[in-house]
Order: structure tokens, then C-alpha cells, then sequence
């Protein structure tokens, strides 16, 4: 099993809506764009791709051009173990796009580094992780900002 945790691309900051209502920047739409191009060179549609409610997330899950489900239990403020949960994380049948919120996301990469560090994703940036005998090892740290346009 493999494991990708993205990061929301730019958003604009929260208004009278409320925080499950910002939408992408358009700084941000270029990052999930390009991110997304990125990864979906990569991964193949039998991968699981999870967003956050959060506007900015499923704006940041569209960049990918696959299909995805919003899951509550990745909305901002959720937990360590919700996001593995809804993983499922090592156990699961698929590899799976978590697209999601920080400090959760760094919280999560922390954990399956085995580090109380904390650890800061860049907007829009995707790590990705896989399944090395009950162990998760890191194949990949990539930011949008690294790839060409």
C-alpha cells in the first residue's frame, strides 16, 4: 500500500463564510494544476483519492483529474487517527490520495516517520509514503513550486 498526503494549495483567507468556505487563490489553482498533473503521471485510477470538505481541499483534489470522495473525518482539526483511519493505513487494499489540512498532515508524516518533530507542508506540496513490512518509508517529498510549468 501506498500513501499520499497533499496539502491544500493557496487559499484566500477566511471571510464571513467561514473557514470550510475558502476557496483556492488563483495562485492556488495554478499549484493544484500543476501538482495534480504531477501526481497523475504517477498513480493510476485504482488509486483512492480522499479530500477534506473544505472548499480549498476538494478545489486541491480536482487539480488531479480523478475521481475523489469528500470525507468529514478529514476536515480541518481532524485527527492523527482519523486520517489513518480513513486510509487505512497500513491494511489497505488500495494506495490512497489524502488530500487535507495542516498541522494534521505534518502530524500524520511525523508519525509514520516515527519523529515527535514537527513537520511543516508547504501549500499544495504531496508526500508520499509506502508500506515496507508494517513500516512506512518515505519515497517522496515534491512541492509545485519545483516543477516546471
Amino acid at each position: 500500500m501506498e500513501l499520499i498526503l497533499w496539502r491544500h494549495a493557496d487559499a484566500e483567507d477566511a471571510g464571513a463564510a467561514g473557514d470550510l468556505a475558502r476557496a483556492l487563490t488563483k495562485r492556488g489553482r495554478r499549484q493544484s494544476e500543476r501538482m495534480g498533473g504531477w501526481l497523475r503521471e504517477r498513480i493510476g485510477e485504482e488509486w483512492l483519492v480522499l479530500s477534506s470538505p473544505a472548499r480549498r481541499a476538494v478545489q486541491t483534489a480536482a487539480g488531479l483529474g480523478l475521481p475523489f470522495e469528500e470525507r468529514p473525518a478529514l476536515a480541518p482539526e481532524a485527527s492523527v487517527a482519523a486520517v489513518l483511519r480513513e486510509a487505512q493505513w497500513p491494511d489497505g487494499r488500495r494506495s490512497v490520495v489524502v488530500v487535507g489540512h495542516q498541522p494534521t498532515l505534518g502530524e500524520v508524516a511525523a508519525r509514520l516517520l516515527g519523529t515527535r518533530e514537527d513537520i511543516a507542508f508547504r501549500k499544495a506540496a504531496a508526500w508520499w509514503f509506502e508500506e515496507r513490512g508494517g513500516r512506512a518509508a518515505l519515497k517522496c517529498v515534491m512541492d509545485p513550486d519545483r516543477l516546471e510549468t
